[in-house]
Order: C-alpha cells, then structure tokens, then sequence
C-alpha cells in the first residue's frame, strides 16, 4: 500500500481554506473538525472527499442486512460443511499461533477461527468496495447513522495516517469493515495488534495479526476462559415473551428462567447472569440461555443471530478438529485457500 502524506497545517489556515470550499455543510464541518483536532490539512481533505464515490449499492445493501433474516435463513449462510472444513483447515495452518493467542488472551482457538470463518469465510470474501467510498457514502448519504459513519471515517483516516497507507487503496465490505477480521476503523485503532513482531499491524494479509487482533477484542470485552457460552433451553413459547425483551445483555438469572418453567440442558447456578435468546424456525421457535461469553460474541457485530451462527460453527470446528486429530486423518480439502 502506498504512504500517505503528512496533512499537518496549522488549524487557522484549515478553517480559512474551509471557507471557500463548494461542498455540503456536512462535509465542509467534517473537514474543519478533523483539521482543527488532528492536524489534516483541509486543502488535502477537500481533494480526498473529492475522490470519494457515493455508492447506490452500498446503500442498498445496509437497508437489507443479514441479521434481519429469520434465524434458520441466516443459519444456513454460515453452518455448511464447507465452512466448518475450511475453519479445521485454518486451525492446522496457524496451530502455534491459535495456541499462543489462547495462551496469551485466554480466547479458545475454535472461538477466534469461527469468527474469521463468519466474517470472511478465513479471508475469501474480505469485500469488494474502497474503504473510502463506503464511509463517505454512509457518512454523508445515509442519514439514519450518518454521525456513526462519519466518526468512522474519521477513525479510518487517522488509522491511515498512523499505518502509512494511503486512505484510497484498503478494501472493506459495504459498511467499511477491513480485512479478514473485519474490523471497522475504531475497532482498529483500538484492538489490533502486532501479534508477530513485524512492526505492522496487517488485518489484510497476515494471519497471525488477524489471530492475535481477535483474541485481544474478545480479551478486551471480558471474554472468560472456559466458561460456558450458551445453553440450549426447553419449555419455552410466547409467554416468555417478557424475557425476551430483557435483551441481549445478561440480566436475567438461571433461577429466573427455572422459576418462569424453562429447563437448561445444562445445571448452572441459580444466581448466574443470562438472557433468554429466542431464534425462529419454520415451524417453532427455538430458545436459548445466553450466558456472559456469548454477551461478548454481540460485541462484535451486536445480533444474537450472529453470535449463535459464530458459537454453532465453533463447535462444529472444534468436533471435526478433535475427530481428526484422534483419528489421525487428513483435513478434508474445503476449496482454495484464502487469497493474501
């Protein structure tokens, strides 16, 4: 990736040349904060913002996310033989990394490459759209959560500058997600790391920063080690419906759940912290007790529908792995491996 230049000048001269610039107020006050906050030079700005494309696609695709599926539409997208195979692929290829990461964040290695399997299928589908244009085009187009994207395209322009690489080259998914992880700009500046010692923190090509990155996110949102995820629960229907709505965040206890007839497949004390997850079927539905490691899975994308998908396929993983491995097979073949 190419550098990008130095965009320091003096904030006076930022908010003079702000002046005479013929853009929307919105992009002319973006410009004027990032230059009086951090530095850039407005005239630079103005030009990159220039460049920038709004995107007709990327508009189309943020009203019609995934997650609003039911969950046995959006259960088949992630849960295929083809997924699980490549993610036991993944595991034999960056063993010693996915055990050091574990052994350094306390993060189980089928937890970090379930992840890196739902998001960009280990690296695939990493997106197809400029970074750039997808945060300008949600930033200053998409007013429902213009403020969130515009601080977003703040974030990645200081990313830029921090990794010496020029704002136009990285490519994200619709909603400015970069890399294998896909990790917004915020996400980061604040959770990627390093993980081998090569003075680059490379979400886009380097596996062992993807590994470490992971691990250091759900290490950062209080993943536990070796405690329990989720529990399947039965007895459930509508009249759960109140602890339903309590939400994703454990709020409720194993002893309320119990008290209001619902059965977990698994004992667990009374006083632990829960949610009550409720995932459509055809014909049903299908409960849940979302314990506090699969309140940190919401963390990274905030669906329960996407935590269950990333917690199902862990498993799947781990059970081919472990077959294997007692077996002594070969992993089977799940395709070409990840583009660098």
């Amino acid at each position: 990736m190419h550098r990008l230049r130095q965009l320091l000048f003096p904030a006076t001269l930022v908010l003079a040349s702000c002046a005479g610039i013929g853009i929307a107020d919105e992009q002319q006050d973006f410009i004027a904060s990032m230059a009086a906050e951090h530095g850039f030079d407005a005239a630079e700005l103005e030009r990159l913002l220039g460049e920038a494309k709004r995107v007709q696609v990327i508009l189309d695709a943020i009203a019609k996310p995934a997650e609003g599926l039911p969950w046995w539409k959006y259960r088949r997208i992630f849960l295929t033989p083809e997924r699980a195979a490549g993610g036991a692929e993944y595991w034999q290829r960056n063993a010693a990394t996915l055990a050091r990461a574990e052994a350094e964040y306390g993060v189980a290695p089928e937890i970090i490459v379930a992840i890196i399997g739902v998001e960009t299928f280990y690296g695939r589908h990493t997106g197809k759209y400029p970074v750039l244009d997808a945060l300008y085009t949600l930033g200053f187009h998409y007013p429902k959560r213009a403020s969130f994207f515009r601080k977003e395209l703040g974030e990645f322009l200081l990313l830029a500058r921090e990794e010496a690489l020029d704002p136009r080259g990285p490519m994200g998914s619709y909603a400015g997600a970069m890399g294998r992880p896909q990790f917004i700009p915020s996400s980061f500046r604040a959770y990627a790391v390093d993980f081998d010692g090569d003075g680059k923190r490379d979400i886009w090509g380097n596996d062992a920063d993807v590994i470490g990155s992971v691990a250091n996110y759900f290490a950062r949102h209080g993943w536990r080690h070796g405690a329990p995820v989720a529990v399947p629960v039965t007895g459930g229907s509508g009249d759960h419906a109140e602890l339903v709505a309590a939400g994703m965040k454990p709020s409720l206890t194993v002893g309320q759940l119990t008290a209001a007839g619902l059965r977990l497949d698994t004992q667990l004390p009374a006083d632990a912290a829960t949610s009550l997850v409720e995932l459509e079927q055809p014909e049903q539905r299908e409960y849940w007790a979302g314990l506090d490691n699969f309140y940190v899975i919401t963390r990274y994308n905030r669906s329960n529908l996407y935590a269950m998908a990333v917690y199902q396929l862990s498993r799947e993983i781990l059970a081919l792995r472990s077959t294997q491995e007692t077996a002594g097979e070969p992993l089977p073949h799940a395709g070409k491996p990840p583009r660098s």
